[in-house]
């Protein structure tokens, strides 16, 4: 498994996530991907996943997302965030309450999904504007900081897919000046920096030991058989410390969907 492991990086202001990877794979060469991008406003935690663990995306991009966000009170942009057009209001909000619990969210024009088997964000920079869908997101908390007559500081906690800058529109005359990503599930931006094995960045997936008959099975997709079928899944497939499969459970077996060594 040499060369899987998945670095913790603060992504600074002004570059997209797609530039600090460029930036990665021209130092460590080899295979580099991400999971969970950052807006280019955006600072924090980028997770960079390098050689066999960027195989990992699938099971790192559902973790759920800390952020910090600040709310320019008075003001509204055509995007939500600093790169909009920006108009003054002069508006106040009253209440700095946040929408928690199941939100419904229409995709902003600035969004990476396709519609029409094209990237929103290319038909925003062609100045074209379509309707977009909506989805349900999870934002488990949403915490005032602290507040001036200018500006709101947040801290959010929410689940892959919320698109934070679109909650702060919910106040209606205010928009999202700063945003920064603190948390990825356990993981933190204070540790940027830091180089995890699989074994460390999935830390909160249930794992089984295997023998070195089985460790040798699992690394050429055959399938485990257990006595019980654990009730966590995904598992993953461990042996002399190192992750060597991920495995789904079916039919009382430990079935690896994603090998590493």
């Amino acid at each position: 498994m040499a060369g899987a492991s998945i670095l913790l990086c603060d992504k600074p202001a002004g570059i997209t996530s797609h530039d600090l990877v460029t930036r990665v794979r021209r130092e460590r060469g080899g295979k580099v991907g991400h999971a969970g991008t950052l807006d280019p406003f955006a600072t924090g935690l980028l997770l960079v996943l390098l050689g066999p663990a960027t195989r990992l995306q699938r099971y790192l991009m559902p973790l759920r997302k800390t952020y910090v966000a600040t709310a320019r009170l008075g003001w509204r942009s055509t995007t939500g965030d600093p790169d909009g057009e920006l108009t003054e209001t002069g508006r106040i909000p009253d209440d700095l309450t946040l929408p928690t619990g199941t939100v419904r969210q229409r995709l902003p024009m600035t969004s990476a999904a396709r519609v029409g088997g094209e990237r929103l964000y290319r038909k925003a920079h062609r100045g074209e504007t379509v309707e977009t869908p909506e989805r349900e997101v999870q934002v488990y908390r949403a915490d005032l900081i602290d507040a001036d007559s200018e500006r709101a500081r947040f801290e959010i906690e929410c689940a892959a897919g919320t698109y934070v800058r679109t909650l702060i529109e919910t106040l209606e005359d205010a928009y999202c000046e700063e945003l920064r990503r603190t948390r990825i599930g356990d993981l933190s931006v204070d540790d940027a920096g830091a180089e995890l094995t699989p074994a460390d960045a999935l830390a909160f997936m249930a794992a089984r030991e295997l023998t070195a008959e089985e460790a040798t099975s699992a690394r050429h997709g055959r399938a485990i058989e257990v006595a019980k079928a654990p009730e966590d899944d995904p598992v993953r497939l461990m042996h002399e410390g190192s992750v060597v499969a991920i495995a789904h459970v079916q039919d009382n077996a430990l079935r690896p969907k994603v090998v590493l060594s």
